[in-house]
């Protein structure tokens, strides 16, 4: 089995986070999350365009009792590829309590996606990010749609600000509930009543059929912890699209070059953008139980 060494500049995410101050509602879910690893059991996709430290299911599960949540939606990393191995050996150890987000080659056949669904898969992502992937033609994730649509599973779609205006007819042609990553990724140094931003929150005002995730506090962030800067965006979107909003940790924190979240305070973050325990509830607990199991607790 091949031996995998990380990127020299890849920064380990924080082997003793701290327990957070904000007790979270019963039932929460982290709702973006990955593993990586460990690579010499699934081994990391050749065409990657970065080799992560492992990131193992075990410290994942161990990361998310800490935290108070009860579940978590684990999405498929761009260093796997289409090779879901490990997001699958983790759902299936989670005893129901973990979902995922798969990417597909385009040419599964039915068994397969039977199978990545009854293991929990409920979506697909596609990564836009041209740094991290190489984007098909639109065909391509047309099909893959279609491919996913008698599942009931939604899209899930990973760009940067910069790239929303030339993909918003792209976008809004998918058949299918969309969930958008980092809110679209927003440059917060702007602001948020600028037109980049606005852009996305037109996106979300007229497509009923889009989410966002309102994380990736420790990634936009120009200023580091508390976050102060991306506190306008975040409440921005929870207080305007309440039933369509999610939050995770992004653990372990791909790629990032500043510095390694503290995941507790992170959770800390969340009563500063959900300010009531009724949006709370929604963010943590009603919205990705209601997309990832059905609505049933």
């Amino acid at each position: 089995m091949a031996k995998f060494t990380m990127d020299s500049d890849w920064l380990v995410f924080d082997p003793s986070p701290s327990v957070p101050v904000f007790k979270l509602p019963p039932g929460s879910v982290d709702a973006h999350c990955h593993v990586f690893g460990p690579g010499d059991t699934f081994p990391y996709a050749p065409e990657r365009k970065y080799t992560p430290g492992d990131a193992t299911k075990d410290q994942l599960l161990a990361l998310r009792d800490l935290l108070g949540f009860d579940k978590s939606v684990i999405v498929q990393a761009t260093c796997h590829g289409a090779d879901n191995r490990a997001m699958v050996d983790a759902l299936r150890s989670s005893k129901g309590r973990a979902r995922g987000v798969a990417t597909l080659r385009g040419d599964e056949t039915d068994d397969e996606l039977s199978t990545l669904h009854d293991s929990g898969v409920r979506g697909v992502r596609f990564n836009f990010v041209r740094r991290l992937v190489d984007p098909q033609p639109d065909e391509y994730y047309h099909e893959i749609v279609r491919r996913i649509t008698p599942y009931g599973w939604h899209v899930v779609i990973y760009f940067e600000a910069d790239d929303l205006a030339e993909r918003w007819n792209f976008f809004t042609s998918l058949d299918a509930t969309v969930v958008v990553d980092h809110m679209g990724r927003p440059d917060v140094a702007k602001s948020v009543d600028g037109p980049e931003f606005k852009l996305f929150l037109r996106l979300m005002e007229k497509n009923e059929n889009f989410w966002a995730k309102a994380t990736g506090a420790e990634r936009l962030t120009k200023v580091g912890p508390p976050y102060d800067d991306v506190v306008p965006f975040a409440s921005r979107v929870i207080d305007e699209f309440p039933d369509r909003v999610l939050w995770g940790t992004d653990w372990p924190h791909p790629n990032l070059k500043h510095f390694m979240p503290d995941d507790g305070a992170l959770v800390n973050f969340i009563p500063r953008v959900a300010r009531s325990r009724k949006a709370q509830v929604k963010l943590l607990v009603e919205n990705p139980t209601r997309l990832y199991w059905g609505g049933r607790p």
